[in-house]
């Protein structure tokens, strides 16, 4: 299906393009969403028409996300989160904790702004995304600990998780005991 973007949208074009998706997802996603309209003759003349006012909006979201993108640029949150002694989360942190905590924080953000790469499933400080307009994304970064104590001591650069020193394992082979990489002469 050919539909006409109302703004721009990562991996599919700038406002104005016309482009070939798939019906699905203009359906279910961009016309709902007015990110879109079908590319018929008459839509292409009312976007035309349009299209001024279009791009001042855009202009005018685009400045009110690069003020707060200003602000939230840089911010650390903690998250407390239960976890084991080698620092794996029971669960994982999703973009919804995210976002709330990030919401908590002073700013709005839907959890559909929050960009991660990979699923976070351990304790640490790690980096993560928030797009607060389709051409502005901010950086922030998340302390994630089993408490505030140890958030603190990860923020100061410590390795909080337990590694357990492991013994050598002991082989027995015919009633004989021998150390690993050691067998019968």
């Amino acid at each position: 299906m050919q539909v006409i973007l109302l703004q721009r949208i990562g991996r599919l074009g700038q406002m104005g393009d016309i482009v070939n998706v798939k019906n699905g997802y203009a359906r279910n996603f961009l016309l709902p969403q007015k990110k879109a309209l079908r590319a018929t003759e008459e839509n292409k003349k009312v976007f035309e028409g349009r299209r001024a006012q279009l791009e001042a909006e855009n202009l005018s979201h685009k400045k009110d996300a690069e003020a707060v993108a200003a602000k939230l640029n840089g911010q650390s949150f903690v998250l407390i989160r239960a976890a084991g002694d080698t620092g794996q989360l029971y669960g994982s942190v999703s973009t919804r904790d995210i976002s709330d905590l990030v919401t908590a924080g002073g700013f709005t953000v839907d959890r559909n702004q929050v960009l991660l790469d990979k699923p976070i499933k351990a304790l640490g400080v790690t980096p993560a995304k928030v797009q607060l307009h389709p051409e502005v994304v901010a950086d922030i970064t998340l302390n994630i600990a089993r408490s505030q104590d140890e958030a603190d001591k990860q923020a100061k650069g410590e390795n909080v998780s337990v590694v357990k020193d492991e013994a050598p394992e002991i082989e027995t082979f015919s009633g004989e005991m021998f150390e690993e990489g050691s067998g019968p002469a």
